[in-house]
């Protein structure tokens, strides 16, 4: 069976676009900086998590005032900072299981300290932002708050994780992070060093902010679970037995399937999780038109399954 609106090719995203979308959708990472006392050429690293923000394609990092990178980069700028796609609830503990690391990205730069008078731009900045994700979310459709409704959105909203950051009597320093180079690494270990003139021209997806809560309230759902392996059934012609979704941007979704492995010498058959991509017929420029695209494909699909068992579907079931 197969259905109409993802008939339609789509040109997949750039390894830069993936690289921002990264960058812009998640609110945490690994800082890395020499360490102030190492001597001839050991180097020694440190390293630990951070939380950051984007501003005009760069990071801005947030690190406690009792923080070992602050004594490191006064005598050496030098730092790598290391980003992973954000991997909600279920799905972080199923890839884990699964042996499987994300997608990530590796930038190598400098981390460079800001002056007092940056630091209050970089903190009204923030303030502005997490504002701006409160007034959008207020706005959003029933389409869409019907799907964030089942996210864990203290865990996977941006805003919420830095919300923390707006309170000044916390210490913190404030950085920001100058790249040299990006590398762009998938799960399966393939590296892709970016091209930097294509990462300045490129832009995160207008999904980004709001990936990791729409991914979630998606898995979590035990509805729009069945809605996605009707998906696969209609649209990719698998046969699935559950399905989850690893990934979404504004040309479609990256699937996680259970399907069937190959028989065995003993007659068994073993479940394998194998990744698939839904592309949708025509790009979502938003949230909206994201979440309106998933209806309208539940509905053409509900309709396809119904003609091909001769059984009446109710789509509010889905």
């Amino acid at each position: 069976m197969k259905g109409s609106r993802t008939t339609t090719p789509t040109k997949l995203l750039t390894f830069a676009e993936k690289c921002k979308n990264i960058l812009a959708s998640n609110w945490q990472g690994t800082l890395n900086t020499v360490k102030a006392d190492s001597t001839g050429s050991k180097e020694e690293i440190y390293s630990s998590k951070v939380k950051y923000f984007v501003k005009r394609g760069r990071p801005y990092i947030w690190v406690p005032e009792n923080d070992l990178h602050n004594v490191n980069t006064v005598i050496d700028e030098r730092g790598s900072f290391a980003v992973t796609s954000p991997l909600p609830g279920s799905l972080a503990s199923l890839l884990q299981a699964l042996k499987k690391p994300p997608n990530r990205i590796a930038l190598v730069g400098e981390v460079v300290p800001l002056s007092d008078n940056k630091i209050k731009s970089a903190a009204e900045t923030l303030r502005e932002m997490i504002i701006s994700e409160g007034e959008a979310i207020r706005e959003f459709s029933y389409s869409v708050s019907s799907i964030l409704s089942s996210s864990n959105f203290t865990s996977t909203s941006r805003a919420e994780n830095l919300q923390e950051f707006l309170n000044e009597d916390l210490q913190y320093r404030i950085y920001k992070f100058n790249p040299s180079s990006i590398t762009y690494i998938e799960s399966k270990g393939s590296s892709h060093e970016m091209d930097m003139k294509d990462m300045e021209e490129s832009k995160a997806d207008p999904l980004s902010l709001f990936s990791a809560s729409l991914i979630d309230g998606i898995n979590q759902s035990e509805v729009r679970r069945r809605a996605l392996m009707i998906f696969c059934a209609t649209y990719l012609n698998k046969n699935v037995k559950d399905a989850l979704v690893l990934s979404i941007d504004r040309k479609g979704l990256d699937l996680l399937g259970k399907v069937m492995g190959p028989m065995m010498d003993d007659g068994s058959r073993e479940v394998q999780w194998k990744e698939m991509r839904l592309q949708l017929a025509e790009e979502a420029r938003d949230v909206e038109t994201f979440c309106k695209r998933l209806v309208e494909m539940e509905e053409e699909a509900i309709k396809n399954v119904s003609a091909f068992s001769g059984l009446p579907l109710d789509a509010n079931e889905m």
